[in-house]
C-alpha cells in the first residue's frame, strides 16, 4: 500500500515568533508569486496561513522509511538554506501566536480564501494557527476505499488522543490536549455538513460519499459558496481524494519531528490491515472517545491504546515495526501535549519549550520527558 504524507511547520524569527514569510520563502526558491517550490527531496508549498509552510515528499513510497529520509532531508536542508533567518516548529498549533501576527495567503487561490472568509471568517485560530500531520493511504477499488475509510473512521479518537501537540494557545494552556481539533471542529459550523463533528457516517459505498459531497455542495451553493464545491472541501477527520486515489487522514496533530510523524504513520498502516474485531464503530460511542482524546489525550484511552498497540505489532511489516516502541512510549507516558503540560507545571517556561520543541525538527530526535 502506497502511503504519503503532509507536514505543517510553522515559520518563526527570534524568540520564536511567527513570522507570516510563506511567499518569501517559496519566491526565493521558484520567483515572484510561486506557490509551491521544488527543493530536492520534498516540495514546499504554502497553506492557508502566511506564517506556516507545508513539506511534502517528492512522491508517495510502499516504506516509511523511504519517506522519513525524504522529508528529514528536506527539513535539513531547509535548515541550511534558511536557517539564519528563520527557524521550524512543529506541534498541532504555534503556542504562542495572536491572530494579529499572522496573515491569509495572497497569491494564487486566494479566490478561495476570499469565499471561506465571507461564509466563515478565517480570522480565528480554527483557521490561521492549525498544523496538521496528513497521512494519504493509496486504494484499489471502490471495496478497498470504503474498507480503509472505515477502519480509520473508527480509529478517530484513538489516533487524536496519541497525536495530541497543542495544549497552548495564546502563550497559555487552553484547557484541553488537543485544542487543534477543538478549534478545527468549529470553523465551519455556519455548514454542518462539512465537518460533521469531525466524525463521519460509516461509508456503505462510493456511492454514498458521492451524497455526502453532494449535500455539501448544496449547502455551499446557498451560501453562495459554488466555488468551494470540490472534493478537497470535505473536513472529516478522514476523507476520500478520488483525484488522488487515496483515503486522507486529517485529525492528527503534527507532532514534534519527522520521526514521530512517521511512528504515528506506521502505527496507522498497521492497524488499517490488523484484526480488530473490539474496535466500535458506532458514531455516538465514538463521538464520546474523541472528547476524551481531545480533552485529555491519552490519559483515558490508555488500556484501549495499548490493545491497539499490540494488534499492530501483530500486523506491522518489517519495515513498519521498528517505529512502533516510540508509539509504545507515547501511550504509556503520554502524548507530546501531555509531556509539555508536565513539563510546564515545573518550569512555566514556554519559551525553553518551543526552542526544545523546533531543535527536535532540527535533529530529527524525539521529545522525551526529563528523567527525574
Amino acid at each position: 500500500m502506497l502511503i504519503g504524507t503532509e507536514h505543517e511547520y510553522s515559520i518563526n524569527g527570534p524568540g520564536m515568533v511567527p513570522l507570516p514569510e510563506s511567499d518569501r520563502i517559496l519566491e526565493a526558491l521558484s520567483g515572484p508569486g510561486a506557490s509551491a517550490a521544488p527543493f530536492g527531496s520534498v516540495t514546499l508549498a504554502k497553506e492557508l496561513q502566511k506564517t506556516v509552510i507545508e513539506v511534502i515528499p517528492a512522491r508517495p513510497a510502499p516504506r516509511i522509511h523511504d519517506l522519513e529520509v525524504m522529508v528529514a532531508a528536506g527539513v535539513a536542508a531547509f535548515c541550511a538554506r534558511f536557517g539564519h533567518q528563520y527557524t521550524l516548529l512543529g506541534l498541532g498549533m504555534h503556542p504562542a501566536l495572536s491572530l494579529s501576527q499572522t496573515r491569509v495567503w495572497d497569491g494564487d487561490e486566494q479566490q478561495y480564501y476570499a469565499v471561506y472568509d465571507r461564509i466563515f471568517g478565517l480570522s480565528q485560530h480554527g483557521w490561521l494557527n492549525i498544523q496538521a500531520l496528513q497521512l494519504n493511504l493509496g486504494y484499489a477499488d471502490d471495496r478497498e476505499l470504503v474498507a480503509i475509510f472505515n477502519r480509520l473512521r473508527a480509529l478517530l479518537p484513538y489516533l487524536a488522543a496519541i497525536s495530541a501537540a497543542s495544549p497552548f494557545v495564546e502563550g497559555v494552556p487552553a484547557g484541553a490536549m488537543d485544542n487543534r481539533l477543538r478549534y478545527y471542529r468549529e470553523n465551519q459550523r455556519q455548514i454542518p455538513a462539512i465537518c460533521n463533528r469531525i466524525v463521519p457516517e460509516e461509508l456503505g459505498s462510493r456511492a454514498g460519499y458521492d451524497d455526502w459531497l453532494d449535500r455539501m455542495y448544496r449547502d455551499l451553493r446557498a451560501a453562495g459558496g459554488a466555488a468551494l464545491c470540490n472534493e478537497w472541501v470535505a473536513s472529516f477527520g478522514v476523507i476520500v481524494r478520488f483525484s488522488r486515489r487515496c483515503v486522507e487522514l486529517k485529525v492528527m496533530d503534527e507532532q514534534e519531528c519527522v520521526r514521530s510523524d512517521m511512528a504515528l504513520s506506521a502505527f496507522v498502516r498497521a492497524l488499517v490491515r490488523a484484526d480488530l474485531p473490539f474496535l466500535s464503530t458506532d458514531r455516538d460511542d465514538l463521538l464520546l472517545l474523541l472528547e476524551q482524546a481531545i480533552t485529555h489525550g491519552t490519559g483515558q484511552l490508555r488500556p484501549e491504546l495499548l490493545r491497539l498497540w499490540h494488534a499492530a505489532e501483530r500486523s506491522a511489516t518489517p519495515d513498519e515495526r521498528p517505529y512502533l516502541p516510540l508509539v509504545r512510549e507515547r501511550i504509556e507516558q503520554g502524548s507530546i501535549a501531555e509531556l509539555l503540560m508536565d513539563r510546564w507545571r515545573e518550569d512555566r517556561d514556554l519559551p525553553g519549550i518551543m526552542e526544545d520543541m523546533a531543535g527536535s525538527l532540527r535533529t530529527n530526535i524525539p521529545y522525551a520527558a526529563p528523567r527525574s
